[in-house]
């Protein structure tokens, strides 16, 4: 199942993190470098205003896994508003990126006394449990060949205005497969089955194609409410 949740305006966020203030600043993160990792402490919350960022996460048997890439204009780490003490996960630069850093306390003033941020943030909450419902409704119930295309699309922002975007991150196709939980090498032979159909291609980046649409549409699962 493919869901595009609009996010809010990079507009309502600038004038609140356009500059460090009061518990609150801004770092430049070199690709590979960690924002934060598994079992730091939750004592912030986070905005990213440019580039990518990649949510991995290890296992007791040391097995990592990708849950996520994160993109400009969206929040994570903010679980600790709920009481996380210590991170789940570590964020990693997968591009040179620029992140705010808020604290928690700081953070809860802003949801409490600041309308339109809250309304903001809430946006951003609701279209993460839609995002995760999706992502879940996908594992159940499609192929990891739809399971890939609707990755590739969400990825080339498909739901946008305008046309794809090309996706220009390095994302390798083992974080691929990881992110859609099957094997490296079953990922390769779907990609050079889009390529063949004219789904995608290739050009220094992964350029993906309206077309590829089709194959997450067909025989879309019927789910009763």
């Amino acid at each position: 199942m493919l869901m595009a949740a609009k996010k809010a305006s990079p507009l309502s966020t600038a004038s609140f993190f356009a500059r460090p203030g009061k518990g609150r600043t801004v770092t430049k993160y070199r690709k590979s470098q960690i924002v934060f990792s598994q079992g730091a402490p939750g004592d912030a919350v986070y905005y990213l205003q440019k580039g990518k960022l990649k949510v991995t996460v290890v296992s007791n048997r040391g097995k990592e896994a990708v849950a996520a890439i994160l993109e400009p204009d969206e929040f994570f780490g903010e679980a600790c508003m709920a009481g996380q003490a210590n991170r789940l996960v570590t964020v990693s630069a997968m591009t040179d990126a620029v992140v705010v850093r808020i604290e928690k306390p700081e953070m809860i003033r802003l949801v409490q006394d600041q309308p339109v941020f809250s309304q903001m943030f809430m946006t951003h909450i609701l279209n993460r449990t839609i995002r995760v419902e999706a992502d879940l409704i996908d594992q159940l119930f499609n192929s990891s060949e739809r399971r890939l295309a609707r990755l590739l699309l969400l990825l080339a922002h498909y739901g946008k205005e305008g046309k794809l975007e090309p996706i220009i991150a390095d994302i390798s196709q083992e974080t691929l497969a990881e992110m859609i939980g099957t094997t490296r090498s079953r990922v390769s032979f779907f990609m050079n089955r889009f390529r063949k159909l004219g789904f995608i291609s290739y050009n220094g980046h992964i350029e993906v194609h309206n077309s590829l649409l089709n194959l997450v549409l067909h025989e879309q699962p019927h789910i009763r409410t």
